[in-house]
């Protein structure tokens, strides 16, 4: 076994404190990632406070991982110790469900191990980046250009990926008008994905002070939605809408916002249900549609993207002892955009 350091909550009702524990050994497929930075993802939150469903504890949150290479199985051909590796929401699955084969991995229908609040293949619970290392399969991670920022590069692996997927499935380009519900984590990164895929984009906020800052990432337009006037304007004006907002809200004002044949996608994720009219759908065949992160081809997909065209996250990095102000900074909106942990502060 390996011994590992990173920082856990023992339950649903105590703070992330320092917390040892073992990884198993690297086995002949799989890499050690000594972890550089991990982001902070509003997912630990939830997770960690038992808030979407009961956790597995102690619990070593953490899903959005870069690295170094620090050891290699006999029959890895992926790595070599030194490379640059990231790993995001998954690190294991069966492999031979429809969705694995299908590169979603991120779906598996038989054994799927997420990064942590998991129980791995080996019947161990999985812990996640908060911590010095982690051990798992070459195939569920990434390389990682030169050319990028590492610690920026963190938050890509669930924010970049989760805002990614879904515009890549539903072709969002040139020549569509993409408004983008939120300013946070995801909500940023899926501004930098639709000025980039050539997309109109605009912010839809509830914060007039955001409209600047929208504006320095790329958007062209911004809508204070707490302005009703500026709603009435934006009315019927969007090929896609893309919600990025994980506090509970309700979506009625920006259905209305949709063209004829209108998508909104949820990549947000609140905890309590939408509550929404049959009619609101039916009259302008509208789709409400979900995604979940990425699979593993295109989570590479989106990095060397990412590579091509200079995208990484804006990023505050944190030691690790200050996570919990970060938490409670995350659930005031106070970040721009992405806490990422610098591992060296452990």
């Amino acid at each position: 076994m390996i011994h590992s350091k990173g920082y856990a909550a023992q339950n649903a009702e105590t703070e992330l404190a320092p917390w040892e524990f073992e990884r198993r050994d690297v086995g002949p497929h799989d890499i050690l990632i000594t972890i550089a930075y991990c982001g902070v993802c509003h997912t630990d939150i939830h997770l960690t406070r038992n808030e979407w469903f009961p956790g597995i504890f102690p619990m070593v949150p953490g899903h959005e991982i870069v690295g170094i290479v620090g050891q290699v199985g006999e029959h890895v051909t992926k790595f070599s110790i030194g490379d640059r590796a990231a790993v995001g929401v998954m690190v294991d699955s069966c492999r031979g469900c429809d969705d694995c084969r299908n590169g979603q991995e991120q779906f598996c229908s038989v054994s799927p191990v997420v990064t942590y609040n998991n129980l791995d293949h080996y019947g161990m619970p999985a812990y996640g980046g908060y911590a010095n290392n982690i051990v798992l399969n070459e195939d569920f991670a990434h390389h990682i250009s030169p050319t990028l920022d590492l610690a920026a590069v963190a938050p890509l692996l669930c924010a970049g990926i989760t805002t990614y997927s879904p515009l890549r499935r539903w072709k969002v380009g040139k020549g569509h008008k993409l408004a983008v519900v939120g300013l946070g984590g995801l909500g940023h990164m899926a501004v930098k994905f639709g000025v980039a895929f050539g997309a109109e984009v605009t912010v839809l906020s509830t914060s007039p002070h955001k409209e600047e800052e929208a504006r320095k990432l790329g958007a062209h337009h911004f809508v204070v939605t707490k302005d009703e006037e500026q709603m009435k304007t934006a009315a019927r004006s969007f090929h896609f809408i893309i919600d990025t907002v994980a506090a509970d809200h309700d979506i009625n004002p920006y259905m209305a916002l949709l063209k004829t044949s209108g998508v909104y996608i949820n990549v947000g994720m609140p905890a309590e249900p939408w509550q929404l009219s049959s009619f609101t759908l039916a009259m302008g065949n509208k789709v409400v549609a979900g995604s979940g992160a990425g699979g593993l081809p295109e989570t590479q997909e989106m990095l060397d993207f990412c590579a091509e065209h200079n995208i990484v996250a804006d990023i505050e990095l944190i030691a690790i002892k200050d996570i919990h102000t970060a938490f409670e900074r995350m659930l005031k909106g106070d970040v721009l955009y992405r806490f990422v942990i610098d591992m060296a502060t452990l």
